[in-house]
This record gives structure tokens, C-alpha cells and sequence, in this order.
């Protein structure tokens, strides 16, 4: 089994709920410093690969070209909640391109945020693509393939030039062969990537600390994160995991979750101590999380246990674990939900 027991809920005395799972914690010189599990397990990154599918463009220089803005690059590497400011940011973004809504080819779905989805119902609004919370994604590939002169009717295609520089520079973030990394294709109809969560932690690593890297690759390494975290509502969106725990990171963590309970996490240089490494942290839920319940707890947990976090970010992220009592609806105090593991650190 590559997963492990990673997080309980109890009722009373009794463990109610378990969720397996798996993680690997690695520095940017490529030391395993943790795992839960199987760090070798391998799994999908949904859309936690977004940083790397925006990688090949930024180093291409792409975002000089058409004059995108910080906040539009991070919105590249977004799952974004589909607020009118996302929309507005995308809409901006696309005048810049010479492209607009009927070249996304990401689907369309209501906002996750809840508020702007009522409105919306309220005044009648059915959803665009511009509302899909990969829009973004969608749009700097289509930015690249205009960038390089190609076809965007077919920039999903796998041999499309866009894609196959994608697959490339994940790869070689990944320190993997190309043919090893396994391809599917994501809920917003683009390929995705499935690497053992080692190497994944590891190309967070070098995403957060590109040391060694050709200079083109760790300047736009150092862009992409740079975006992210002078942006995270852009990422993600009001009362969101990544973007919260971004905020509190004020440029230290850089945060991307998927779909079916995954979650990277990067740590920039001296986000530990003065000296410390980039470091990288790939987690695996493996009944999906729907919630993302032990996610985002485990993640705290990981957090807590490296000293990333202070006692005062981990209450302000405290709606989120790591751990919490439970209430029912009458306020009464039925159980708690935890972590169930110690982290033994190399």
C-alpha cells in the first residue's frame, strides 16, 4: 500500500472516518527530508501542475511580449473562484493577446464562489468559459501559441508545440525523462501529469529556489513565484486555502492545490531559517478529499512540523486545522478532526 493513515475524525471516543494518504518533502538539492507513505506513489497533479504548464511561456519571454502584468501571470497558474475581478483580469488579458472567450476550449461551470454564483442566477447570467476556474491556464496557452505563430484552434492537441514544451519543461523540473511522465487529460480538457510524488515535490523545490538551473529557466522560475505570491488572490479566490495561506506566507510559500486531494507547496529560501533551501511538498489524498478536509490539515501539519508556520499563522488558518473540534447544529461538541501522524525529519 502506498498510503498511509493521515487523518481521522472521531465522533465522541470513537474514529469515525479515516483518509489515507501519501507525501514527500524534499529540498531543492533533491534530499528526501520526510515522506508519509510512499514517496515514489505515483498520482496526477490536476491542477497543481499549473505553475510548470505556464513555465515554457514565461521563459520564452512571452509575458514582455504581449505586456502582462503580475497579477495576469498568476492568474495563469490559477483555479481561480470566477469573481467578476477574475473575469475582468482575463478579459484584460486577452485584449493584450489579440484573443477572446470563443478561443477557450476549457468548458464552462457556475463560479465556486458562492456569492458571485448567486448573483449571477439572480440576474439571469449563465456562465462562460470565462468563469471556469482554468481560464486563466487556458489563456496564457493560447498566449504562447500565438507567441510562437501556432495554431490555436488545436493548442490542447498533445503534439501541439505548446504542449510538448510543457511536457518538457515539467519533466526536466521534475528531473524525469519526458517518456516516463505519464499524460492524461484534465478536467478542463488539457493534458496533465502524473509523476511520483518525490519528484513532484522536487520540481517545487527548484520552482521556489532554481538554483543551477540555465538563467532563462530560473528567471521565469522566480517570476512565476514571484506572481503568485505578490498575487494570491488571483490564484485562488476569497476565503480560499491557497490564497489565504499564501498571504500569511508574505512571500515565503508558495501554494497550488488539484483536484482528488492533491496539494504542492513550495518554500522559498530562508522560509525556515537564514540558510535554508527551497524546499518542495507533494501530497496525496487517496480517496480524493472532496472537501479537502485532510488536505488541508495535513498540510498544516507538514507545515507545523518543519517550523514553516507560527503559532499565530496557524490560528488565523485555524478554520482549516490542523486541528478542530466539531460541532453539530446545535453548537454541541460531538468530536474533533486531526492529524494522525508525526513527521520524523532527516
Amino acid at each position: 500500500m502506498p498510503y498511509q493513515p493521515v487523518f481521522e475524525v472521531t465522533r465522541g471516543q470513537i474514529v469515525e472516518s479515516i483518509h489515507f494518504g501519501a507525501a514527500a518533502i524534499v529540498d531543492s538539492h533533491g534530499r528526501l527530508l520526510a515522506q508519509l507513505g510512499d514517496p515514489q506513489a505515483v498520482t496526477f497533479l490536476r491542477s497543481t501542475a499549473k505553475p510548470f504548464q505556464a513555465l515554457p511561456f514565461i521563459e520564452r519571454k512571452g509575458h514582455e511580449t504581449f505586456g502582462l502584468a503580475a497579477r495576469e501571470i498568476a492568474i495563469m497558474c490559477a483555479s481561480h473562484s470566477g469573481t467578476d475581478e477574475h473575469v475582468a483580469t482575463i478579459q484584460a488579458m486577452q485584449a493584450k493577446i489579440g484573443i477572446n472567450v470563443d478561443d477557450l476550449q476549457c468548458g464552462m461551470h457556475y463560479p465556486y464562489h458562492e456569492a458571485t454564483a448567486d448573483a449571477m442566477k439572480v440576474r439571469g447570467e449563465l456562465p462562460t468559459p470565462y468563469r471556469h476556474n482554468c481560464s486563466g491556464k487556458h489563456t496564457g496557452m493560447l498566449a504562447h501559441a500565438k507567441l510562437r505563430n501556432a495554431p490555436t484552434q488545436t493548442y490542447l492537441d498533445l503534439h501541439h508545440r505548446v504542449q510538448e514544451s510543457i511536457l518538457q519543461a515539467f519533466a526536466e523540473m521534475c528531473d524525469m525523462p519526458a517518456e516516463k511522465v505519464e499524460l492524461g487529460i484534465d478536467g478542463c480538457s488539457a493534458p496533465n501529469f502524473a509523476a511520483p510524488l518525490y519528484n513532484a515535490a522536487f520540481s517545487y523545490a527548484r520552482l521556489c529556489d532554481p538554483f543551477g538551473l540555465p538563467a532563462e529557466r530560473a528567471a521565469a522560475c522566480r517570476t512565476i513565484t514571484s506572481a503568485m505570491s505578490a498575487h494570491p488572490n488571483m490564484v485562488g479566490g476569497p476565503e480560499r486555502f491557497d490564497t489565504l495561506l499564501m498571504e500569511l506566507g508574505k512571500g515565503r510559500i508558495i501554494v497550488k492545490g488539484g483536484a482528488e486531494g492533491y496539494q504542492g507547496i513550495g518554500l522559498l529560501p530562508g522560509a525556515l531559517a537564514a540558510d535554508s533551501p527551497g524546499i518542495g511538498i507533494a501530497i496525496k489524498i487517496s480517496d480524493g478529499d472532496p472537501s479537502g478536509r485532510a488536505r488541508y490539515s495535513v498540510s498544516l501539519a507538514i507545515l507545523q512540523s518543519l517550523g514553516a508556520l507560527s503559532a499565530s499563522d496557524l490560528e488565523k488558518l485555524a478554520a482549516f486545522g490542523p486541528l478542530k473540534q466539531l460541532y453539530n447544529y446545535r453548537k454541541l461538541n460531538i468530536g474533533q478532526s486531526r492529524p494522525t501522524f508525526q513527521l520524523d525529519l532527516a
